[in-house]
């Protein structure tokens, strides 16, 4: 008997007729034996209706009410699932965060976990229930109700993994696998049999929407397997572990993109010690992410500081540093929304020279101006208009050899 904790996203649970093909595979696993936890996404687009409710509401209702609204959807959802599995004549009990209980930090909108008590999920293992937990929340020390960010259900679904030292956790979503790039803007996209936890991490964080970050994270530093599959078929998925010695013969294994970025600019900062800290403090503080930064040279003891941050953040990140700007005498602030992050991700890049200038020239040949680059030991990427953001995919794809039945060992070479 394994412990195998199964997760279903939005598109899987869009409507009660999908919930009941999620309660003909978790029964289906629980009839081969297993002990079965189900974690819960809310329907497809529920979310961001509720998010809008609340912006309606305020222009920033960031807070302890907002987590408050946005939590409501996957209660509807664990308790339509767990009413469907008990109709089908099975043993089910739906906990929503509180009751699991998985404690949280108090940052609303974006918690982050720090202890799951995993007995109550146990005892009502023992007595041969598939357990439905609800995704994407949790409670603070305080017993406040917090929300883990977008996509935390993955990272609810590892964690819980994680605890209760599951076997395997299957992140059950509308696409089949982990691809080489996106299947929509390219055709040629192939599917990974398996990633590394390092490149499903970057490829995460870099726009990658198969997984969220924090849940390849958790599953890194607790190795727990995760298998991405479609919850519409049968089809062998991705397979994230540790790392292997062929996956390292791979140079490149994916490109990402993320148009989900803005740039702020400040122009004409003090070169001076203290000054970044001093602009990107309130930032901190205000539980905004910054991504990319460049600094220019100094000339006049002056600098230009640009970076960016998500597109959800913006305006408020927009609306700190014009006050930071002004306390450092800083000239001018400048913000752009119309950008985009391409990225090349390979463990093979470790061992690998000359992956960057190919790039550069691939993106040069077609007239891709770059405006930010960043690089890991396993990534570059690059910060370029929006509107080369497809034709940047599809040709670093091809110059790569990422397409099907292509031999990629030697493509950054």
């Amino acid at each position: 008997m394994a412990l195998i904790v199964q997760k279903y996203g939005g598109t899987s649970v869009g409507n009660v007729e999908r919930i009941k093909n999620v309660a003909r595979r978790a029964a289906k696993a629980r009839g081969e034996g297993n002990d079965v936890v189900v974690v819960l996404s809310a329907m497809s687009g529920e979310t961001n209706r509720l998010v809008a409710l609340c912006h309606e509401a305020s222009e920033f209702p960031i807070g302890r009410e907002y987590d408050v609204v946005i939590s409501t959807g996957e209660q509807v959802t664990i308790g339509l699932l767990s009413i469907v599995l008990k109709e089908m004549g099975l043993r089910a009990r739906s906990l929503m965060g509180h009751q699991v209980p998985i404690v949280t930090d108090s940052q609303f909108g974006s918690a982050r976990i720090e202890s799951i008590d995993g007995t109550r999920i146990k005892d009502e293992l023992a007595k041969g229930s598939i357990v439905v937990v609800a995704g994407f929340q949790g409670v603070d020390p305080e017993g406040n109700i917090t929300t883990l960010g977008r996509g935390g259900s993955d990272t609810t679904a590892v964690a819980l993994a994680a605890a209760l030292k599951a076997d395997l956790c299957e992140i059950y979503t509308d696409v089949d696998g982990v691809y080489t790039t996106d299947p929509n803007i390219c055709q040629e996209a192939r599917k990974l049999k398996k990633v590394s936890y390092d490149e499903m991490l970057e490829m995460a964080s870099l726009g990658a929407k198969v997984l969220q970050t924090r849940s390849v994270e958790f599953a890194k530093k607790y190795e727990v397997p995760v298998m991405v599959r479609s919850s519409f078929n049968d089809s062998e998925g991705t397979l994230v572990c540790k790392e292997d010695k062929e996956m390292e013969k791979v140079v490149v294994s994916g490109i990402t993109y993320n148009k989900n970025e803005a740039k702020i600019s400040v122009l004409r900062v003090p070169d001076r010690p203290g000054i970044a800290a001093k602009l990107f403090r309130p930032l901190t503080e205000a539980g905004i992410n910054v991504d990319v930064i460049v600094q220019n040279i100094s000339h006049d003891a002056h600098t230009d500081l640009t970076f960016t941050v998500s597109k959800e953040d913006y305006k408020r990140a927009l609306k700190i540093v014009e006050g930071t700007a002004a306390s450092i005498e800083a000239k001018e602030v400048r913000g752009d929304t119309g950008i985009a992050k391409v990225s090349i991700v390979g463990a093979g890049m470790r061992s690998h020279a000359g992956v960057a200038s190919k790039m550069f020239d691939v993106m040069a040949n077609e007239g891709i101006n770059i405006q930010m680059i960043s690089t890991s030991e396993i990534k570059i990427s690059i910060v370029v208009d929006v509107k080369y953001t497809e034709l940047a995919v599809r040709v670093l794809h091809e110059a790569f050899g990422l397409g099907r039945g292509e031999v990629t060992e030697e493509a950054g070479a």
